[in-house]
């Protein structure tokens, strides 16, 4: 059973930085190709960015490009998603998914591509 544990979310500042981490157990992550979403109150969950099963330069949103990046650590099982200047519109629960199917240098933005979701870790970014 794979099992997606995001942590590292919380409290801060516009213009401060956060990074949030998604273990993973149950299956090497050089398996998945490795999203990250997030949903704020009211809204959809939405795309933030995504990184391949080769670990390549990873696709962002648009809304977050130049302020985040994803990263991954096969060793450790782990992916990151590094947050910088956040701002308030960036408040949400973050959450982290796999893809089973994405071939090696494949991303999706689509949440119906993904097999796998944690259970999500808020971040809240005060004005």
């Amino acid at each position: 059973q794979v099992q997606l544990v995001e942590s590292g979310g919380g409290l801060v500042q516009t213009g401060d930085s956060l990074r949030v981490s998604c273990a993973v157990s149950g299956r090497t992550v050089s398996w998945y190709c490795m999203g990250w979403f997030r949903q704020a109150p009211g809204n959809e969950r939405e795309f933030v960015g995504a990184i391949s099963r080769s670990g390549g330069r990873p696709w962002l949103a648009d809304s977050v490009k130049g302020r985040f990046t994803i990263s991954r650590d096969n060793a450790k099982n782990t992916v990151y998603l590094q947050m910088n200047n956040l701002k308030p519109e960036d408040t949400a629960v973050y959450y982290c998914a796999a893809d089973a199917d994405a071939t090696y240098y494949s991303t999706s933005t689509m949440t119906s591509h993904y097999d796998y979701w944690g259970q999500g870790t808020q971040v809240t970014v005060s004005s």
